[in-house]
């Protein structure tokens, strides 16, 4: 009986694994196609241009920072799952070239004070009318995109996103290490007027 009872049990085992892989592989399968549907209108290609105002009055252009990656990281203070992603933009900041988009969240003094009360220090341009955000294809948020060092958009997440997954992806987009490529000058003071130009 137990010669004939071991076959079955690892026949059973066998299907049981089986199944687990099965249902694993097709997690992954609908989780990805849930993604690429989410993902479709977002900018692909070079990147849209993306020049604005930070919160702590300097000007921004993207395409100062061409000859290294930079990720672009859509949010909104509205958006509960925004809040989970603060940490790990706010770390990739400390060692990567990051600029962030408050998307229809107020204007420079109430995200001012937003980030003051969440204890946030990450670079963000107030985006109102949802205008840039309109521009670069993000219609929920948080989308995230890397940008490589040629200026063209290598990756892109709508959705909630882990710092090793954004690392990987920034380091995907330049394998080169961060501290090899020059400071730029992509953060300045603005000039005078500069507010007007983009306006009109």
């Amino acid at each position: 009986m137990s010669g004939e009872s071991t076959p079955n049990v690892s026949a059973r085992r066998s299907k049981r694994l089986r199944d687990w892989v099965i249902n694993i592989v097709l997690i992954l399968v609908i989780f990805g196609a849930v993604q690429w549907w989410k993902a479709r209108p977002l900018a692909t290609g070079a990147a849209p241009p993306l020049v604005g105002v930070t919160l702590d009055g300097q000007a921004f252009d993207l395409a100062a920072l061409a000859g290294r990656p930079v990720l672009v990281h859509f949010w909104a203070s509205w958006c509960p799952v925004c809040g989970l992603m603060d940490g790990a933009v706010a770390a990739i900041a400390q060692d990567h070239a990051v600029v962030s988009v408050a998307m229809q969240s107020g204007g420079p003094r109430e995200l001012s004070r937003y980030m003051a009360e969440a204890g946030h220090a990450f670079p963000v341009i107030a985006d109102p009318t949802g205008q840039i955000a309109h521009r670069w294809g993000v219609v929920g948020v948080p989308a995230t995109f890397v940008v490589d060092s040629s200026g063209r958009i290598h990756d892109a997440v709508v959705g909630i996103a882990t710092q090793p997954g954004l690392r990987w992806r920034l380091w995907r987009a330049d394998p080169a290490s961060p501290e090899s490529a020059p400071e730029p000058a992509a953060f300045r003071q603005p000039e005078q007027g500069f507010l007007s130009k983009q306006s009109r």
